[in-house]
């Protein structure tokens, strides 16, 4: 539990722009949302990696969400019923599950879609929470929580002069 929220403490302190930070959740969540197996994650996985995403908010937004998704899987069934039984739609998804890659999406079950679905809803709207939540936690509690006497202690240890001569290995200036 401490280590967790070590973590989420360092990606959210990182030097990371909140811009980054937030599209690495907001990535992370699509992935989580729907079978890590699958296509469309190799290329959400392709984007993070092209993007200057930060690659710890997507692992830690991946564990968290992860979990989230496995509660919402009722809510996801629902919505990808929903979508799937439109009549208007019909020939649309035949065609899709004609179609080889779109069978493998396995877009025909609903709770892949309604994943899917749900996920892109979301994304811009949590996009723009993470990214204000970021920005006004920077303004308003990070000095507070670097005045505490852990992270002074933290930062008077060997380790953290380890750490911060090799941190900036690879920089160049």
């Amino acid at each position: 539990m401490i280590r967790a929220i070590a973590k989420v403490i360092r990606v959210i302190n990182s030097e990371s722009s909140p811009g980054q930070v937030s599209l690495g959740l907001c990535f992370s969540l699509i992935v989580a949302f729907t079978p890590l197996v699958s296509l469309h994650n190799l290329l959400l996985l392709l984007l993070v990696l092209l993007f200057r995403v930060n690659l710890s908010a997507f692992i830690l937004g991946l564990i968290v969400f992860s979990g989230v998704a496995y509660l919402l899987d009722p809510l996801f069934h629902i919505v990808g019923l929903a979508v799937l039984t439109v009549p208007s739609l019909e020939q649309l998804w035949t065609t899709f599950y004609n179609s080889t890659i779109w069978r493998v999406e396995y877009f025909n079950n609903t709770i892949v879609m309604g994943g899917l679905l749900t996920a892109l809803v979301l994304f811009f709207p949590a996009f723009f929470i993470f990214n204000f939540t970021i920005r006004m936690y920077r303004k308003h509690l990070l000095s507070r929580v670097q005045k505490t006497k852990l992270v002074q202690a933290i930062k008077a240890s060997k380790v953290y002069r380890i750490y911060q001569s090799v941190s900036g290995w690879g920089v160049s200036s």
